[in-house]
Parts: C-alpha cells; sequence; structure tokens
C-alpha cells in the first residue's frame, strides 16, 4: 500500500513538472524567481494605477490615454533590448531593464505631474495590466528554452508561468492591504498610493541583483556555422604545421628549400548583434503574430487595471476587498498552469491553448452583465475566467520556442510581445472613451468576441502543425529506420 501511494505521488509529481524545475539549473530557478519579484512590483502597482492618476485629477479618456502611451513606450523599448539583446549579452539587457524599473518606481513615488509621469511610464516600466511589459520576458523564454531539454520544456514554462501569476497574486493582496491600512491611519490616497510606488522601485532594484547573478549559461550559444569556420581554421592551422614539417624532414638541413607558406586562412566573419531569421520562421511568425495580435487587442480593451477601476466605481470594492479578489483570481490561474502543462502532453500544445482559452472568453464576456447589487455574480464570472485564462500560455510559450531555430527565438518571442504589445495599446484608450460616455460594460463584450475569434482561427490554422523539432526528430527516426533495414539486409 506504501509502496503504491509512493508511486502514484510520483506520477503525480512527474505529470505537474515538480521534478522537472527541482532538477533544472540554478540559473533557471533565478529566472524564476526574477519572474515572482517583477509579477509582485507590477501587480502591486497595477492595483493602484487607474486610482492613483483618478486621485491627481485626471479623467477616465486620459487615464486610458495614459495607458496607451505606456504600451506604445514599451514597443519602442522592447524591441530595440531584444532584438540585440543576443548581441550585446542577455544579463545586461537584463541588468539595464531592471534599473529602468527602479527609476519609474522612483518617479511615480515623487511626482504628481501628468506628463512626467507618462514620461517615466514610457522610458521606464511600467505595467498598466500586471502582466509582462519590458523586454524581459522574451529574453528570459529564450534563455529557458536554451537552459531545458525539449520533453520537459512545456514544464519549465508552466512553472515559469506559475511563479508568475503567484507573484501578481502576492503583490496584488499585499498592496490592497497595505493600501487600506495607510488610509485607515489617516494617510491621503495620493500619499499611500506613492507608498506602494516606492516599494516597487526596491523591488527593481532586488530584480537587478538577481540578474547579475546569472551565469555564462544565460548568454546564445554560437550558431553552428561559426563553429564550423573555427573548425576550418584549425585543419588549415593543422594542415600547414603538417606541410612544415614533412618539408624538413625530407631535406638535409643544408640543402633545405624555403619554407612553404600556409594557404590563407578563410575570413571570419563579424558577429553581428541583428539576428537573421529563416524564412519558414518569418512565415510562422506573420501568422502567429496575427493571431496574437488580435488576442492581445482584446485584452488592452480590459487590462487589470481597467478591471479593478471597473469593480472599484461599479460595485463599490474598496482597495483591500480587490487585492484580495484578484489574489484569489491570480492563485487559481496559478494552479491551473500545472494542470495545462499536464493537459498538453495528453492532447497536444494547440488544444491545450484553444480548449482552455475559449470558456475563459466567454466568462470575460459576462461580467459587466449583473447589476450593482449583484457584485458577487460579477466577482463568480471574474473568478471563473481565472480558472482557465492563463492555461494557454504555457503551451503557447512552448508551441512558439520549438516553431524556430535556437539562434532565432530571442528575436522572435522579443517581435511576437512586440506585436501584442502594440495591439494592446490601441485598447486602454478606447475603453477610457467608452467609460467617459458610460459605456464600460462594451468594453468587456468586444473583449470576450474577439479572445473567441482568436481561439477559433488558432485552431483552424495550426491544428496538426509540425514544429522544426518534432520535424527533426521524425527525420532522424526515419534515417535510423533505414540504417537498421540496410544493416538486417547486408
Amino acid at each position: 500500500m506504501a509502496s503504491r501511494a509512493k508511486s502514484l505521488l510520483s506520477r503525480l509529481a512527474e505529470e505537474l513538472g515538480v521534478l522537472s524545475i527541482l532538477h533544472s539549473s540554478r540559473d533557471t530557478k533565478l529566472l524564476c524567481l526574477q519572474r515572482f519579484t517583477r509579477l509582485f512590483a507590477y501587480g502591486a502597482s497595477t492595483l493602484i494605477l487607474a486610482l492613483y492618476l483618478s486621485s491627481l485629477g485626471s479623467s477616465d479618456t486620459r487615464i486610458g490615454l495614459f495607458m496607451t502611451l505606456t504600451l506604445l513606450g514599451d514597443v519602442v523599448i522592447s524591441l530595440l533590448l531584444t532584438l540585440v539583446a543576443d548581441g550585446l549579452g542577455r544579463r545586461r539587457i537584463l541588468v539595464l531593464g531592471a534599473a529602468l524599473m527602479v527609476a519609474s518606481g522612483i518617479v511615480f513615488a515623487i511626482s504628481g505631474n501628468y506628463w512626467v509621469l507618462v514620461a517615466a511610464s514610457i522610458f521606464g516600466v511600467i505595467s498598466p495590466s500586471g502582466n509582462e511589459i519590458g523586454p524581459f520576458r522574451a529574453i528570459e523564454e529564450s534563455t529557458l528554452a536554451q537552459l531545458t531539454p525539449t520533453h520537459i520544456r512545456s514544464d519549465i514554462f508552466a512553472w515559469y508561468t506559475l511563479v508568475g501569476n503567484a507573484g501578481t497574486a502576492c503583490g496584488t493582496v499585499a498592496c490592497g492591504w497595505i493600501t487600506q491600512g495607510l488610509l485607515s491611519k489617516g494617510w491621503t490616497e495620493i500619499g499611500a498610493y506613492r507608498v506602494i510606488f516606492g516599494v516597487y522601485a526596491v523591488l527593481g532594484v532586488v530584480k537587478l541583483v538577481l540578474s547579475l547573478l546569472l551565469s555564462d549559461q544565460c548568454e546564445p550559444e554560437l550558431p553552428k556555422q561559426q563553429y564550423q569556420e573555427v573548425v576550418q581554421l584549425d585543419s588549415v592551422e593543422a594542415e600547414g604545421l603538417l606541410l612544415d614539417d614533412e618539408d624538413y624532414s625530407d631535406q638535409p638541413s643544408s640543402k633545405s628549400k624555403p619554407m612553404q607558406q600556409p594557404p590563407p586562412l578563410p575570413e571570419m566573419k563579424r558577429k553581428s548583434i541583428w539576428p537573421a531569421i529563416s524564412a519558414e520562421s518569418r512565415t510562422t511568425l506573420y501568422k502567429l503574430s496575427l493571431l496574437f495580435a488580435v488576442d492581445s487587442l482584446a485584452s488592452g480593451l480590459v487590462p487589470l487595471s481597467w478591471i479593478t477601476y471597473f469593480f472599484n466605481r461599479k460595485f463599490k470594492l474598496p482597495e483591500g476587498q480587490l487585492g484580495t479578489l484578484f489574489f484569489v483570481t491570480n492563485i487559481i490561474s496559478s494552479i491551473s498552469n500545472l494542470v495545462a502543462s499536464s493537459l498538453s502532453k495528453q492532447i497536444g500544445l494547440i488544444k491545450t491553448m484553444v480548449f482552455t482559452h475559449l470558456p475563459s472568453a466567454i466568462f470575460l464576456a459576462l461580467i459587466p452583465l449583473p447589476s450593482p447589487s449583484y457584485g458577487w455574480l460579477a466577482m463568480t464570472f471574474l473568478i471563473l475566467r481565472s480558472c482557465m485564462q492563463n492555461m494557454d500560455q504555457a503551451p503557447r510559450q512552448a508551441f512558439l520556442a520549438a516553431a524556430v531555430l535556437p539562434s532565432e527565438r530571442t528575436a522572435v518571442m522579443g517581435a511576437v510581445n512586440v506585436v501584442k504589445t502594440l495591439s494592446q495599446s490601441g485598447g486602454p484608450v478606447a475603453t477610457g472613451w467608452l467609460a467617459g460616455i458610460g459605456k464600460f460594460w462594451v468594453a468587456f463584450l468586444i473583449a470576450g468576441g474577439m479572445k473567441a475569434s482568436y481561439d477559433l482561427a488558432m485552431l483552424k490554422m495550426f491544428l496538426g502543425y509540425k514544429s522544426r523539432e518534432e520535424e527533426d526528430e521524425q527525420m532522424k527516426q526515419r534515417r535510423n529506420r533505414g540504417t537498421r533495414e540496410g544493416n538486417n539486409h547486408a
């Protein structure tokens, strides 16, 4: 009985990816810890971002414009930093991003000028949605894909997503109750909110230190072409030495002929900081970018900042209860990611992405329908949405990592994140306009419909798609089969 229970627990740990994360490298654990710290800060600031701007006298339309400008600024910063990350060094870019995070937290903690805050959010790192912003995710996911074997990659991405959601959950609940505690002691709303941004800057320092602890293993591997050039150099040098030795050994020293010059060495190509993306990967990138743009525009209509603002205004939920509500939703979302990892092994990545994301889109559209006296029903829809909201994230990133070459991952993932952020940036200003004319609820309906359309299109375009790694594995198996059959025939 004891052995059977032990076997069951071992199987459960394997299915949930517990063994994969426990046996992962030190750098993998550091990257996950960085993500927790960063998303803790994002969750804390996002809960009160719209409320902070409102307390400074900004209208709903200006709050929406603020979020849009923040996301547009992130597009520029992320595109530049992710494209050159592999050329300049991934750790350097992560350190630079953390420094920008510290700077933006300090500015928000000491300034109340609308345009100064806009500039700080554009050039720094402030998340209106509570999700990833800046270059961090693309670089970290590319590094994790490099550090992780293919067969456990979905497990690692699931845990990477889980710790991020857990960080957001802890950040929202901590922010909510700290803010409510300060307000109960007589603090002004603006003063209480600025304390949270001070904590945000401190967490940026913690992330910077964690980035400095990463090892050289996080840097990109040398492409095969460069390996071949090095081998050619070694072969030519060795050949030249052998020619010299033969010349001297065959002739007497007094009649030795002049030393033969070795053949000219092949010119080494200078490594560019700009990545090269193959034609096949570009085709996949275009298709995914189009689909992700639709999904991200829908997410931009209802980012976490707007959802907290909606619940605070319509259902009169105070900051502490808001923090607890989103703590619950994020914890549920975190646990569901482990289920997604196990499910993807059974039915595949694409089906897992679609069949879990589609119900969450329906629940999103239902959130604004209850009247103010039925706030509990709206919260129920929000919690039901959270059960499956992020279950597509780990399978989606595992699919994207497998669909392109290893040397292309950082650039491709960065480009995808830029497309997503650019699309998402159009949402907040539209929602701000709808809120300003008393049609806030329309944003939820449109977002739910767009997300459902994205799911169905993803299923149609990529069901049965074979990734680069799957094609290489099948080709290797065919070659091995042919070799065995040839040996048997012989």
